[in-house]
């Protein structure tokens, strides 16, 4: 197959229609304030959260843990950053803990384990896979409130509340543009995602919207590589070339580009689960020959890493979520029931509390709301 390009000019946005739409991203998720209810919590089912006991102690001070997947990716880095400040202003006792690397679940258990036996309030924890659940469950029977960020664990009703990105969204979003991009070009794609050993929402969403955006059928929603691997998306054909699993990293980016394109060096479109993961995937297409203009490479996150790549070239679009407004909700969420019984909502016909995303490229495409990179910057993870 001849190497195609990803910018036809009979493809590109004329200048006069490139007017960038600003997302408008829900009051709601600025508004801390915004997402609790009035209700008393007098609720029955797990004791977490019961009653405001002032915290932990019997006095003012309430006790949280956040525990998050990992400290190796940035964004949980910004996470655990964004809860302190708002511990710091809520006089939380705020606890922070990691897995070792993204899937280690026996660290985030041993966590889960040592918030239950010192009585803290709640925990806020982005799980790192299925086997956290059994923990997760003992901590709310033993009366901690757990919300979870960025991930909700399976099944979501595990946890009392998530606060996230809508992945399915965020994955959606990249899927339109790089099917409006394209403008009928063929699409030749390798999906590069988190895990192929276990089943975590975010995974199996960010890949799913993505082929949805592009207007591919997902068979199963919930699983990741059951799609047909050849047909047509919004504008043309496409086939898929691989199913890699990265591990959210670097290095795994990197060898699960380099997997798919021995499968098919012909790899025109380039999904990654995460910015880590692209930045690996964009160091071998490029020592493979393919410039940037030879393949379209989308992601989720919308660090202010990621931002500059898309405004070096790096990457062509991303969707841009909120961690630092994740952990500081939680925080503050958790501080408000133990103080006063409130409990906080999920946003209006979702089943989780949504803290918004936004669609980051600097080549925006007609029809497909988008930020660019110079604004992505002023809040990028904020």
């Amino acid at each position: 197959m001849t190497t195609t390009r990803r910018r036809p000019s009979s493809v590109l946005v004329p200048a006069g229609r490139r007017t960038r739409t600003r997302i408008a991203l829900a009051t709601s998720t600025f508004v801390v304030a915004g997402i609790l209810s009035t209700a008393c919590s007098s609720d029955s089912g797990s004791g977490s959260g019961d009653g405001a006991s002032g915290g932990a102690d019997g006095d003012d001070t309430v006790a949280v843990s956040l525990i998050v997947k990992t400290t190796t990716n940035p964004f949980f880095v910004a996470m655990q950053e964004g809860a302190q400040q708002a511990a710091d202003a809520e006089g939380v006792d705020l606890t922070l803990a990691a897995g070792r690397e993204d899937g280690d679940e026996d660290t985030q258990i041993q966590a889960i384990e040592n918030a239950i036996s010192q009585g803290q309030d709640g925990i806020l924890i982005t799980p790192n896979g299925p086997a956290v659940v059994d923990a997760v469950e003992r901590a709310r029977e033993a009366g901690l409130y757990v919300i979870a960020l960025d991930t909700p664990p399976e099944p979501a009703d595990a946890v009392d509340i998530t606060f996230a990105t809508d992945n399915v969204d965020a994955g959606r979003r990249i899927g339109e543009w790089t099917a409006a991009t394209l403008g009928g070009e063929d699409a030749v794609i390798a999906l590069l995602d988190l895990f192929d050993d276990r089943i975590v929402s975010v995974d199996h969403s960010r890949d799913q919207g993505f082929l949805e955006g592009m207007g591919i059928d997902t068979a199963d929603d919930q699983a990741n590589g059951d799609e047909a691997k050849t047909g047509d998306y919004s504008g043309g054909s496409y086939t898929i070339v691989c199913n890699e699993a990265t591990g959210g990293a670097e290095d795994g980016g990197a060898t699960a580009m380099e997997n798919c394109l021995s499968q098919n060096p012909d790899v025109n479109v380039v999904y990654t689960i995460n910015e880590p993961a692209a930045y690996g995937a964009s160091q071998v297409l490029e020592s493979a020959g393919k410039s940037p203009e030879d393949v379209l490479l989308v992601s989720v996150d919308g660090g202010c890493a990621g931002v500059g790549y898309v405004e070096n070239g790096i990457l062509d679009a991303t969707s841009q979520q909120y961690p630092v407004r994740m952990a500081e909700e939680g925080v503050t969420a958790i501080a408000q029931l133990a103080r006063t019984g409130e409990k906080p909502e999920t946003t209006d016909g979702l089943d989780f509390f949504d803290t918004g995303v936004a669609l980051v490229t600097d080549e925006p495409a007609d029809g497909v709301d988008s930020i660019t990179s110079t604004d992505a910057k002023e809040i990028c993870w904020g």
